[in-house]
């Protein structure tokens, strides 16, 4: 059995930990990077670590490697950084999560008013399936380490409850108010988490529900943020996000903003092999 190194390093959130072999190992291997090439890059990093070395320099590291052996694998490797890119507004992070829901079979919305009993409220995405209406609130944090405490939770599900006492006054209104929705791109705490489950709000994360959070969606429906791109520029990624293309899916479907961007035939057809193994990954 492998030994595990006694380092402690540093966490974005401040914190310290002891370094995982293991989590180094799981992360490599969900880019899609096969055995040998985990190994390898492992060992390489292994030797490079020394006492409080950040995360952030951990995975610089191993990025760096996996993006001179197969960009794609980069690309997968970087997408819980690609989804903090989407910043520094929470704009395009709401654009993305409605993308996902859509192609999860949703009729989606942002930004929409909505009238409550006492007040009315900004709804940053509603969703419609079968009938049943849903709405979300996106919680966007552009900070590494920053989670989402009990607080957002009971303001969302206070909201919600306001805005469903007055649903249910439309004696027109065929479809039904279902749950409320919390989204973010970062963790919820304990409490947070807790306290969702206990009023049935719905909350949504990297990692939660366990096994169906965000990266296990994007995975799952290759719905990957154009961020992640490792051939694009940042200048040329905040003009796809501002034209809402926060999809490499919409970029695949819109070639012609590659056009817009002036970029050469020779480098589109790379960017556009990249998009298209993403997306069929």
């Amino acid at each position: 059995m492998e030994k595990e190194l006694d380092i402690e390093i540093l966490k974005s959130s401040g914190e310290r930990a002891k370094f995982s072999l293991d989590k180094l190992r799981k992360s490599l291997k969900h880019s899609g990077a096969d055995h040998n090439l985990v190994e390898q890059i492992v060992g390489q990093v292994k030797d490079e670590l020394y006492e409080g070395i950040s995360t952030n320099e951990i995975y610089n590291r191993a990025y760096a490697l996996l993006k001179k052996n197969k960009a794609i694998f980069a690309s997968k490797y970087k997408l819980k950084k690609a989804i903090y890119e989407l910043g520094p507004t929470g704009f395009p992070f709401e654009r993305f999560v409605a993308a996902i829901l859509e192609y999860s079979g949703y009729h989606t919305s942002v930004d929409q008013i909505m009238n409550g009993i006492c007040v009315t409220h900004e709804i940053d995405v509603v969703a419609e399936k079968n009938g049943t209406v849903t709405i979300i609130e996106c919680k966007f944090h552009s900070e590494e380490g920053r989670n989402c405490n009990v607080k957002i939770p009971l303001y969302i599900h206070s909201r919600y409850n306001d805005v469903k006492a007055n649903w249910a006054t439309k004696k027109n209104e065929s479809r039904e108010l279902d749950k409320g929705w919390v989204v973010t791109n970062t963790r919820f705490t304990s409490d947070a988490s807790t306290y969702g489950k206990c009023v049935g709000l719905n909350l949504l994360s990297w990692d939660l529900p366990l096994n169906d959070g965000l990266k296990d969606r994007i995975d799952r429906l290759g719905l990957y943020p154009i961020t992640v791109s490792t051939l694009l520029s940042n200048r040329e990624k905040q003009f796809l996000l501002s034209r809402d293309v926060v999809l490499c899916r919409q970029l695949w479907k819109d070639k012609f903003f590659l056009d817009h961007l002036g970029i050469s035939n020779t480098r589109k057809e790379k960017i556009l092999n990249e998009i298209k193994q993403l997306c069929n990954h």
